[in-house]
């Protein structure tokens, strides 16, 4: 039980990083900004691996 609340966890983490990620890239792109773009493109990446975490604790 509490293995697959740590996956969920993970995963809900894992999302919310992709998704801000993705937000930051985006306005990067929109303004020109590639620290910001780049910083998002961790984001993303980072949201991954958390995901991936969550999927192997299943």
């Amino acid at each position: 039980m509490m293995a697959n609340q740590d996956s969920n966890s993970d995963k809900v983490k894992g999302n919310v990083n992709k998704a801000k990620g993705e937000m930051k890239d985006q306005t990067g792109n929109l303004t020109n900004n590639k620290d910001l773009q780049r910083e998002g493109k961790k984001d993303k990446v980072k949201g991954k691996v958390q995901e991936e975490v969550g999927n192997m604790k299943d």
